[in-house]
């Protein structure tokens, strides 16, 4: 009996230090991961800001792809949310409570089982050169049985930022194959309809050329914009001569007008084009892609016994631009070959 006792009281002290331990343990968490996507910054802030995304991404939704989501009618910005329902997830729902457009996103996460916790989940993102630093953090407070769970389990930053990292390389991986979706479309042959322009030119070695038109194009544009000129239509390249065997290509980067203009700078010109017949092709997605869009309006030319002429115009009108339109996928080109028939 007397032993039991001594037994008893020794549970009793262990209880105690156990409950002092964890007691003391902080009344709060913290921590963050981040990672570098190679991406603009709207591109990867859209699928983050979007819960309809997450699932592509989301490394628990990637462990229970049974569970049951539900989304609310906004699913993106300020007030939108989600709930999920799953056998190992348990019971839960993220909400949105506050966005900086491109900057920051700010969210509520909150679990009802299997146990019950509420926490905060920020989200940053930072243009650096060509990348995107996006940094996703979790914090929120500690109550007596989270660390009760957390003395035997491990600290929520051990058992969760393998997650968060994951998380980012999935994001990183669907943005990268996002961006390099796209597709060719042969409308076949119309009737271009020419018109005055403004234009400089220059020549270079072929592997130089997307850098020269995006220097010369702003410069083109620059002008119209600061005289006051009526842009009759969207930017375009028209091509003089590509010679692969001496690696050079001959260009001018062009802004169609409604009227001819008498121009006060020597480097920027007028042209006109008549109006012509062409076969008309239309990339959507990275100009990465334009050799294979020109590889088939090519084919498509021989196929239905058509020709390219001598003199013909050969012409690249750019529907967007990278900055009103980040995604590379989502950028429009449209390719016009002037032809005629064969006889």
């Amino acid at each position: 009996m007397k032993a039991l006792k001594y037994i008893l009281f020794l549970l009793l002290i262990l209880f105690i230090g156990l409950a002092i331990y964890i007691a003391v343990q902080p009344n709060d968490f913290s921590f963050e991961r981040s990672a570098v996507i190679k991406a603009p910054t709207p591109v990867v802030y859209e699928i983050v800001n979007d819960y309809r995304e997450w699932p592509r991404f989301s490394p628990w939704l990637e462990q229970d792809t049974a569970a049951v989501l539900t989304y609310k009618d906004k699913t993106s910005g300020i007030d939108a949310g989600y709930s999920w329902d799953g056998e190992l997830l348990g019971i839960g729902s993220m909400q949105t409570i506050d966005v900086l457009k491109n900057k920051s996103i700010a969210q509520h996460i909150e679990f009802v089982e299997p146990i019950v916790s509420k926490s905060n989940i920020n989200w940053t993102f930072e243009q650096v050169e060509e990348s995107t630093k996006i940094t996703w953090s979790m914090d929120g407070k500690q109550d007596f049985i989270t660390k009760l769970y957390v003395a035997f389990a491990g600290s929520i930053e051990k058992n969760t930022a393998p997650d968060f990292e994951r998380g980012l390389f999935k994001l990183d991986s669907i943005v990268q194959s996002d961006m390099k979706q796209y597709s060719i479309t042969i409308e076949g042959t119309t009737q271009h309809g020419g018109g005055f322009y403004l234009y400089n030119a220059t020549s270079c070695k072929i592997e130089d050329f997307e850098q020269k038109k995006q220097e010369m194009m702003p410069i083109v544009g620059g002008y119209a914009i600061s005289n006051n000129i009526t842009m009759a239509g969207k930017p375009f390249v028209l091509y003089h001569k590509w010679d692969t065997a001496n690696n050079t290509v001959m260009f001018s980067c062009c802004i169609p007008t409604t009227l001819k203009v008498e121009t006060s700078d020597p480097n920027i010109l007028t042209g006109q084009l008549k109006p012509f017949q062409a076969v008309k092709t239309v990339l959507k997605g990275d100009t990465v892609n334009s050799e294979e869009a020109w590889n088939k309006a090519t084919a498509y030319i021989k196929d239905n016994n058509l020709k390219e002429p001598l003199a013909g115009p050969v012409l690249e009108s750019y529907l967007t631009n990278p900055i009103s339109t980040p995604n590379p996928a989502n950028w429009i080109t449209e390719i016009y070959l002037a032809v005629e028939q064969q006889y």
